[in-house]
């Protein structure tokens, strides 16, 4: 069993470095945003993902996460369908502990919720939650 939750999280960690890498490429950013039904597919799959780690936060893993959808903020059709569909958990205070040593990753966080359109972005410091983020 702990064998296999490894290899889980192995596999989960590749394959959403893949998809970061494919979103950082323009033609792959296009091809990814050229219909809703793609779109959506990679924002399930990430939405899941984020859901799925809030149990055992993995700061590695939400990195590349977060940069997926920063990259897709990218894009202004996905960026307008971010607003609706981004997951909570990216808007509130739940991964602030697992964030509070990586400026880079806060950063990046801070930028997809100025993107998306978050009424209020503070500034976020290495060791401050996020719950004083007023959410629109």
């Amino acid at each position: 069993m702990e064998m296999g939750s490894e290899l889980s999280k192995t596999v989960e960690f590749v394959a959403t470095f893949i998809v970061q890498k494919i979103l950082l490429d323009d033609v792959g950013l296009d091809y990814i945003c050229t219909t809703a039904e793609r779109f959506f597919a990679v924002g399930r799959v990430l939405g899941n993902m984020v859901a799925a780690i809030i149990d055992q936060p993995s700061s590695r893993l939400l990195k590349h996460i977060i940069r997926c959808y920063l990259r897709l903020s990218d894009n202004p059709r996905a960026c307008d369908a971010l607003r609706s569909c981004l997951p909570d958990m990216l808007r509130d205070a739940t991964f602030s502990t697992c964030l509070r040593e990586d400026q880079t990753t806060r950063r990046w966080l801070q930028q997809l919720l100025h993107n998306v359109g978050v009424s209020r972005v503070p500034t976020l410091q290495a060791g401050a939650g996020f719950d004083h983020m007023l959410v629109s």
